[in-house]
This record gives structure tokens, C-alpha cells and sequence, in this order.
């Protein structure tokens, strides 16, 4: 086993970081096969990273596996779990009860993760009172004051661009930890509140550019 307590945070990449749920979801479906044991080698063939890359990357938690064994896939993933915090409950909230808002609320797979989804807030009065798995539409006026009735883990925002920064603002930021920022907007914050902006423009820019990359290479 990792001791986690001896790893230096700041010195990990985020590059290394964003690629561990990869190998957290690879591992779960290698034990969902009753595959126990893997080399770097037949890793890198499922995930498309190095063999190299696979090693690198562990190590920078400490390291894992055996020469000549390979990774007991097990505890591999029981301890990226603990890596990605997996281990832990998060009380979360959303903003923004429109499609996209209810789109995450319905999936359930956050759940046995940990991330327990306490409310839904949006400015619609045909929403409020309803409930979506049992899970309450509430008022976006009633904001402040439910996140300071409650210690929230991660807010998510899932509004218009324009209503975000003012949606920050109505929180508790001292009982807020983390922000899960659909908006397509940068906002401000404290700088206690860690911010992880999924901008679903910019994902599909990529793609259109890769599509269009290899558009060119056809056309030479």
C-alpha cells in the first residue's frame, strides 16, 4: 500500500492529475471482468497511454506494482480511489435546473461515488416544490441562506453565462469548498474555493479542429 501522506501535492501535474480517472474507470471495468492482475504493457494497450507514461505516472504517488508481476488491479484501484478522493462523501448542490442541471442530477452514477445532491435551485416558479428522484427544486433566492445552513462540498453551475458570477455571489462562500462550472464564463471567487470549469464549447472546438486537421491531410 501508498502512503498517501508523503506525496508532495504541489509537485503533480495536472496533466497527471486529469488522467487518473481513466485509469480508475480501465481498472473498475478490468475488475468488473474478474481480472486481477495487469503488466504496464497490456494496460497501455487498453488505455492508449505508454507503457512508460503508465509507470511515470504512478510513481508520482509513490509507485506501484511489482517487477515481474505487474499491478494487483485491486489495490491499484482502491488506492487511485483514494488518490481522486473517491473515498470521502460530498454534499453538492445544483444551479441551474434546466437541461444540462437535470441531465446531472439523473445521473446516478455520482451517487455511488460518494457525491450526495442535496437541492436544485433555478429561477422558474413552475420547478419549485417538484422533485427529480426524490431530490427538491428549491428557490434560487433561498440560496444564501441554504449554504449557510450547510457545509455544500461543490456547487454546481449549470445557468446562462450571465447569471453565474451573480449566482457566486449569492452562496456562503465560507461553507462552500469547490465549484463544478458549466457556465460558459470565468468567474471569481475566494481563493478557498477550488473551480473546475467544464466549458462544453471548448471540447467541441477541439474536436472540430482535430476533424479539421485531418479534413487538410486528405485534401494534400
Amino acid at each position: 500500500m501508498i502512503n498517501l501522506s508523503n506525496r508532495n501535492i504541489s509537485n503533480i501535474s495536472m496533466a497527471v492529475v486529469r488522467r487518473l480517472p481513466k485509469y480508475h474507470r480501465y481498472l473498475q471495468e478490468l475488475l468488473e471482468k474478474e481480472i486481477y492482475r495487469i503488466s504496464s504493457k497490456e494496460l497501455s494497450k487498453l488505455i492508449g497511454f505508454t507503457a512508460s507514461q503508465i509507470r511515470q505516472d504512478l510513481n508520482c504517488f509513490g509507485g506501484f506494482g511489482q517487477q515481474g508481476y505487474g499491478y494487483n488491479v485491486e489495490e491499484l484501484y482502491q488506492e487511485i480511489e483514494k488518490i481522486l478522493g473517491l473515498n470521502r462523501t460530498y454534499k453538492m448542490i445544483i444551479v441551474g435546473a434546466g437541461n444540462l442541471g437535470q441531465a446531472v442530477a439523473n445521473y446516478t452514477n455520482f451517487e455511488k461515488s460518494g457525491y450526495e445532491l442535496l437541492a436544485l435551485f433555478d429561477i422558474n416558479p413552475r420547478l419549485i416544490g417538484m422533485k427529480i428522484r426524490d431530490i427538491p427544486f428549491r428557490d434560487v433566492d433561498e440560496l444564501g441562506e441554504f449554504t449557510n445552513e450547510n457545509e455544500i462540498d461543490i456547487v454546481v453551475i449549470s445557468t446562462p453565462r450571465e447569471f453565474a458570477q451573480g449566482i457566486v455571489d449569492k452562496l456562503n462562500k465560507d461553507n462552500v469548498k469547490g465549484i463544478w462550472n458549466f457556465a460558459p464564463t470565468d468567474i471569481k471567487v475566494p481563493e478557498h474555493i477550488i473551480v473546475e470549469n467544464v466549458h462544453l464549447s471548448e471540447s467541441l472546438y477541439t474536436l472540430s479542429y482535430l476533424l479539421n486537421e485531418k479534413h487538410l491531410e486528405v485534401d494534400k
